[in-house]
C-alpha cells in the first residue's frame, strides 16, 4: 500500500491543477475504492488536500515541508542559490542545477537570467540525460559502474533536432566530456536552446551535481557558451566545498 500511495503522490505532482478521484484512479490503474482509501489516508496526514468545491485533490503542505528539508539537507536552498545568482549576473543567462536520479536527471535549482527572453527551469521535474549538457555531465562523472550501465542501456530518443541517438556516438561524446570537463548541448533537447554544463565534484572525482548556463541559440553562440566555462567551473568548485557531500 505504501508503494501505491507514493504512486498517487507522484501522479499529483505531475498535475499542478489537481485531479479528481476518478482521474487519479484511471491514471494509477487502481480501483476507485482503493484510490479513495489511499487519498483519505494521505489527506488525513497532510500529504494531499481536497478542494471541497471542485472535488480536486492537490499535493499537501506536508510534501512541501519534506521537500524543503531535503533541499536544506543537500545544501540546495541556502548554499546554491546565492552562487547561482552571481553566475547568472555574470553570464546574463539562466543557471540550472540537477542531480542524477536513475536514468534521468532531477532539476533541483534554477535561477532566471536577467534578459527579457530567458530559458526557464522547473525544480522538481525530471529531464533526459543524453541530450542535455547537465545530463551528459552526470553520466560522464558518475561512478564507473553507473556510467557503464548508463552508456549500455540509456534510451536515446530524438528529443531535439541535434540529439545524439547512436549509442557509439553517445559513448564518444561522454568520453570527450570526461576529458575536457564540460558538456555542450546545441539544440539537442529543444530547438533554439543551447547550454553548457560542468560537474560539481566530490573528492573522489564523481559528480555531486551538474551546473549549467542555458540560453536561446539566437542570442548566444557556441563560442560564447565555451566562454562561460571558467565562471561555471569556479562556481562549481565553490559549491563542491560548501555543499554537504553525500553518497
Amino acid at each position: 500500500m505504501v508503494g501505491k500511495a507514493l504512486a498517487v503522490l507522484s501522479l499529483l505532482g505531475d498535475r499542478p491543477a489537481g485531479s479528481t478521484l476518478s482521474e487519479l484512479s484511471r491514471a494509477a490503474g487502481y480501483p476507485t475504492s482503493t484510490t479513495y482509501r489511499l487519498l483519505g489516508a494521505l489527506n488525513r496526514d497532510g500529504f494531499v488536500s481536497l478542494d471541497e468545491v471542485t472535488k480536486r485533490y492537490h499535493l499537501g503542505l506536508k510534501v512541501f515541508e519534506l521537500g524543503l528539508r531535503v533541499s536544506q539537507a543537500h545544501g540546495f536552498t541556502g548554499v546554491a542559490l546565492p552562487i547561482m545568482q552571481e553566475l547568472s549576473a555574470f553570464t546574463r543567462e539562466a543557471t540550472l542545477m540537477s542531480v542524477l536520479d536513475g536514468h534521468q536527471q532531477l532539476y533541483v535549482h534554477y535561477f532566471e537570467g536577467p534578459q527579457q527572453v530567458s530559458v526557464t527551469g522547473e525544480p522538481g521535474r525530471h529531464g533526459p540525460l543524453h541530450c542535455t549538457s547537465m545530463g551528459k555531465i552526470l553520466v560522464a562523472f558518475a561512478p564507473s559502474a553507473v556510467r557503464d550501465e548508463l552508456l549500455a542501456t540509456l534510451d536515446l530518443p530524438p528529443a531535439g533536432p541535434h540529439a545524439i541517438t547512436d549509442r557509439e556516438a553517445f559513448g564518444r561524446e561522454i568520453a570527450e566530456v570526461a576529458r575536457c570537463g564540460h558538456a555542450i548541448s546545441d539544440e539537442e533537447h529543444e530547438a533554439g536552446i543551447r547550454a553548457v554544463g560542468v560537474p560539481v565534484l566530490r573528492p573522489d572525482g564523481t559528480a555531486i551535481a551538474a551546473l549549467s548556463a542555458a540560453a536561446p541559440a539566437f542570442r548566444v553562440s557556441l563560442d560564447q557558451l565555451i566562454g562561460f566555462v571558467p565562471a561555471l567551473t569556479g562556481a562549481a568548485r565553490e559549491l563542491a566545498v560548501r555543499l554537504p557531500v553525500r553518497a
